[in-house]
Order: structure tokens, then sequence, then C-alpha cells
């Protein structure tokens, strides 16, 4: 066997900055460049408290930034792009709020200029690593074989002989928990981690790139336990709260405007109710603002479908902007939902799917959302087989519970309700 090439990496990194280098050149210029232009050179030697205050603050914003960016990666393919603009402007703004509210002196222009540099840095890291740097993993033999295909960004090799013939691979994926590993095989996976080449498990690379997690058997999260966080679930039930409260002031005209366009268009309630099932496979009523004739069910639940004639004109346009989901800002409030997790679903179709998949309850694990991974990854499921693949996006929700994948799924939502993708 060659020697192997010490390396170190991650597969899912794509961002230019995630490299220690970058990361500390990044910090420079987004700190030094703007106090020597607006400070002098040698701005060092006259550091009161509004000059401190700003450095300090833009340290601290920058590595947030960078952090938040990493997080976001392993859960978007390491494609980030369309992140870049929302976390860095929601980093530097809070920036802002904090020196403004608690009267602190600082320098709006070096701030300014640190968070249009921040901008700058990771949009050309981002290019620059696309331009120049391309994903390679090598794959060994596995019985079933690998199905990972190479991509834009992303080579894949498959290994006949265990050796990487002097090749530069990022990572080396493998089915670690598969029974035909031979030796040979084992000890070059040994000789791979010690020159610090990643080594991951086929699933993992399977379901960082798809953002799905396969439904033949339940699959345990990060920490090795089938339950979410108990630390994240009481956090995110704080966080929904809040943003609610936060949310009403503007939701609330809204909801009237939409209740109104409602009664106008065609007869009946404005706002729909119906049994969901929630948290703990408990079933709880749902609000929603209608969408379809009130005769809609009179045949029995069914999903929705393009180009439906049960859906009203309103209809149509308030369930491609996501306006019908506002009054579930209620279910929120009263513990039934979450601003995020898996869409509920009427009894009949979890009794259906829970007769098919055994474990399929294990989606209540967690509270249902008015927004979720399926949701903004896959869109509307409206038959069998779409509705297998939403349930192996809500397995990954439920795997990767967490603050950052929460992010991503605030992030893509609004994407989505101003493009109007995946609606029925």
């Amino acid at each position: 066997m060659h020697a192997i090439e010490r390396r170190h990496s991650r597969w899912h990194e794509l961002v230019l900055l995630g490299a220690p280098f970058q990361l500390v050149a990044g910090l420079g210029v987004v700190l030094l460049v703007p106090a020597c232009w607006f400070w002098g050179l040698q701005f060092w030697e006259r550091l009161d408290l509004a000059r401190i205050n700003t450095l300090w603050v833009v340290a601290l914003s920058f590595l947030l930034v960078i952090l938040v960016l990493r997080r976001l990666s392993r859960f978007s393919g390491g494609s980030i792009i369309a992140y870049i603009a929302p976390v860095v402007s929601g980093v530097f703004l809070m920036a802002f709020a904090g020196l403004f509210f608690t009267r602190s002196d600082y320098s709006r222009s070096v701030l300014l200029v640190a968070y249009g540099l921040s901008l700058l840095w990771c949009y050309a890291g981002y290019f620059v690593g696309r331009r120049y740097r391309r994903v390679k993993l090598a794959v060994l033999p596995m019985d079933p074989p690998c199905t990972l295909q190479s991509e834009p960004n992303l080579e894949i090799r498959h290994l006949m002989q265990p050796d990487l013939q002097g090749v530069r691979y990022d990572a080396v994926v493998a089915d670690l928990r598969g029974s035909n590993m031979t030796p040979e095989w084992e000890r070059f996976l040994a000789h791979c981690i010690l020159a610090h080449i990643p080594v991951f498990h086929v699933r993992q690379v399977m379901e960082g790139l798809s953002g799905r997690v396969r439904i033949d058997h339940l699959s345990e999260n990060e920490v090795g336990t089938l339950l979410p966080s108990p630390l994240y679930t009481v956090s995110k039930r704080l966080i929904d709260i809040v943003a609610v409260l936060v949310i009403l002031p503007v939701a609330l005209p809204l909801m009237v405007a939409t209740a109104l366009a409602i009664r106008l268009d065609s007869p009946g309630s404005a706002v729909f109710v119906q049994n969901r099932v929630g948290l703990g496979n408990r079933d709880f009523r749902i609000y929603k603002f209608r969408s379809m004739r009130v005769d809609a069910e009179s045949d029995g639940a069914r999903l929705a479908r393009d180009g439906d004639d049960r859906i009203t004109r309103v209809g149509a346009f308030i369930r491609k902007t996501r306006l019908d989901e506002l009054p579930q800002l209620w279910n929120v409030l009263k513990g039934d939902m979450s601003l995020i997790g898996p869409r509920p679903e009427q009894r009949v179709f979890v009794d259906q799917f829970d007769a098919e998949i055994p474990f399929y309850i294990y989606r209540h694990v967690v509270r249902p959302g008015i927004t979720g991974w399926a949701q903004v990854m896959q869109g509307y499921a409206g038959d069998a087989d779409a509705t297998r693949v939403k349930i192996q996006h809500d397995f990954y929700y439920i795997k990767h519970f967490s603050l950052w994948l929460d992010i991503l799924i605030v992030f893509k939502t609004v994407r989505i309700v101003l493009t109007g993708w995946g609606a029925r």
C-alpha cells in the first residue's frame, strides 16, 4: 500500500472560509481595512472606547457569520450561496441593534464597511472555491453498490483496491456497518484516519447530500438516541411563543384582509377547522383559511392535486403565498404546533401509513409545524410516492433536530413564499 498523504477536510464544507487560514485572513480584512481607512494606519495607538467597541463587535459578528454558514452547509449539500446575504445581514443587523439599544459608543462608518467587506469575502470564498475547488470522495466497494454520482463540484471515484494511488481525496466513504469488509480494507481505513483523511459512513453522506433519511428502519440521531434534544425542545417552545408575538402585529391585518377576500369570493366560513395528528400521536384541531369549496371533502378526505377544481380563486392565491396557514399561529400559541416541524396529517392518512411503515408514528415525536424540512425541500406531496419521500425528509429533520436546521428552513421558507414554489 502506498503511503497515504496527510489531509484534513470535510466533504460538506465547500465554503473557502472553512479553512483556518482563510478564516484568519478574512477576519484581518474586515477588521483592518475599515479601521486603517477611517482611523489611520496606526489606529491602535489611540484606542478609545468607541474604537474598542467597534473592533470587538466586528470580530464577533464575522466569526458568528462563518459559524452559521458552516453549520448551514451541513444541511444544504454544501451549497450556501442563497444564505450568505441573509446571514451576514442578519448578524450585522443584530450587532447594530445591540450597540444602539445599549447606547454604546461605536463607529458607524467602520461597522458599515465591515459589513460590506464580510459580504464580499463570503461571496468571494464561495465563488473561488466553486471555481478551483472540487470535492473528491473515494468510495470503497460495498454490497449493495453505492449509488453516489459525481456532480459539478463533487467527484466520486470508486476504489477497486485499498490504495489511493497518490490522489488527494477529501474524504473516504465506506459502509462501516457492513459485514463484508475485508481485513485489507479495514487496514486501509485505519491508515486513512492516521493521515487525517475523514472516513464517513455511506448513509451519512447520502443523507447529507439528499436531505432525506431512508425509512427501512429507525435511525438514531447524532448523539445516539431516538429522542430529540430535550434542551432544544424547551428552547424551541420559547422561541415559538416569542416569534408569534413579534409576528402578530404584521400578521393580524393580513389575516383580516384574507378573511374578507374569502367571504367575498365564495360562500362559507373564512376559517377551516379540521382534526390533525400532532405531538405524541394525539389529535388536535388545526385552523386554516378556507381555500376550497365548503363541500370539498363531501366524498371523503383526499390530497390536493395540480388543477384541483375544489380550490377557489382566492384559495389558489392564498395557497401559493401560504397565507392560508396564518391562523395556525393560534395553534402555535396553544402548544399544538411549532413554527417549524413536520406538517400535521389527517388521522386517515396517518393510519394508512402506519399500516405500511411500522414506525411511522415516530414522526410525532416532535411538534408539527407551519413549515418544515419536507415543505422547503420537496413541496406539496400529492400522491403516495411523493408522500413516502416527504416522510424521509421528515425523519431527516427529526434526526438532525437543531437550531441550525431551523434557521435554514426559515431562509428556504422565505424564498418559497416569495416564489410560490411547491404550492397546490
